[in-house]
């Protein structure tokens, strides 16, 4: 018994010294920018490059459509069974008529949709609201079919006293009526993600892409709180309820679906579309999957930013189920994503029903029954 205590002694002494022969290497150091392993995780994948049906890309910018060659622009929405895209960078009046004419031109009328914009650092000059309100009549009697309000208008515009321009200036009323009179939705980008009005510090999200693009970072009043900027646009769609308006971007709430929902079911003529917040809806799927049945007729598909290879990213998760992929841009979204594999018929909705509802004229032939 003794000898077999000594043992025992002996050995979890020999542990200990081992233990302290081999210490920890504390000068083992790594950015965090740097570390991005490959997942060793092995899992079906499912990577498509063309949508299973036909869809609408709501929010697209082509600035030099009057001259593009569009041959191209059709070939690449063909490739990725894109039925319809839509400029929101038409700019108006004379600009927007070149991209009309080169459109009309090539025969692509019923697959190219220009939206108009307007200028509002005009705001109190005496003629600008009689001259904005003929533009919007032009524009759309040569085929607009929305009004496109860019971020920048909500927040850095300013009147001639150096006042910003809120969307919500009542000077802009007769816009959003003159809006639902001509039968055409408006698309409001407002403000930017809400950690941009954050700290940049390790509790944020954005700290990369802050990292990587300083200008985007806000002060706390810069130009406004982000739930200011956020609720003057709330505040139009709700005093215009004969104007449809689809927010931009899941109007920055895609991280919060339970308060989305409920400003979606205070704003009966408010929409949403997807662009840019992929990455928010995939690394929640199940979250996702209840939104996308309880608001299947108020979301529609966009994406920004043209460029055909990062569609993929959003027909994997919409349409697949598959794990922990990631996605395309970690500045934006460190972690993966998981698929939501969208029942078809709110598929559908999301990729064209709902539009076929909320821009006019858009060529239902295109697209399945």
């Amino acid at each position: 018994m003794i000898r077999q205590t000594s043992l025992l002694v002996l050995l979890f002494a020999s542990i200990s010294l081992y233990g302290q022969r081999t210490p920890i290497d504390s000068s083992l150091r790594m950015d965090w920018e740097m570390y991005d392993p490959p997942s060793t995780l092995v899992v079906p994948e499912h990577p498509q490059s063309s949508a299973s049906i036909p869809f609408v890309d709501v929010h697209s910018h082509h600035w030099r459509m009057g001259e593009q060659d569009l041959d191209v622009l059709i070939r690449q929405m063909d490739s990725l069974n894109m039925g319809v895209v839509v400029n929101l960078s038409g700019r108006g009046g004379q600009a927007l008529k070149g991209m009309m004419d080169n459109i009309n031109s090539s025969g692509y009328q019923n697959r190219i949709i220009c939206f108009t914009n307007i200028e509002l650092r005009s705001i109190d000059a005496d003629d600008w609201l009689e001259n904005t309100l003929a533009q919007l009549e032009y524009d759309v009697s040569i085929g607009a079919r929305g009004l496109k309000i860019y971020k920048s208008q909500g927040m850095f515009h300013t009147d001639s006293s150096g006042v910003r321009v809120a969307i919500n200036d009542p000077r802009l009323d007769p816009i959003w009526a003159k809006c639902g009179e001509l039968g055409i939705p408006v698309l409001i980008h407002s403000a930017d993600p809400p950690s941009f009005w954050e700290p940049h510090d390790e509790n944020n999200e954005r700290w990369l892409e802050l990292k990587l693009r300083p200008r985007r970072q806000r002060g706390a009043d810069d130009p406004a709180p982000w739930a200011t900027i956020m609720d003057e646009a709330f505040d139009i769609f709700r005093r215009h309820s004969n104007t449809k308006f689809i927010s931009a971007h899941m109007a920055w709430h895609a991280n919060d679906l339970v308060r989305l929902g409920e400003i979606l079911d205070e704003i009966p003529n408010m929409y949403v579309e997807i662009g840019a917040v992929i990455a928010e809806l995939g690394r929640q799927p199940r979250m996702a999957n209840r939104f996308f049945e309880q608001y299947q007729d108020r979301v529609l598909f966009g994406k920004d930013s043209y460029r055909p290879g990062e569609y993929a990213t959003y027909f994997r998760v919409l349409e697949s189920a598959d794990e922990y992929f990631p996605y395309y841009k970690r500045y934006h979204a460190f972690w993966r994503m998981y698929g939501l594999d969208l029942p078809d018929d709110i598929l559908a909705k999301l990729y064209y029903r709902n539009a076929l509802q909320v821009i006019p004229g858009l060529d239902a032939s295109l697209f399945p029954e």
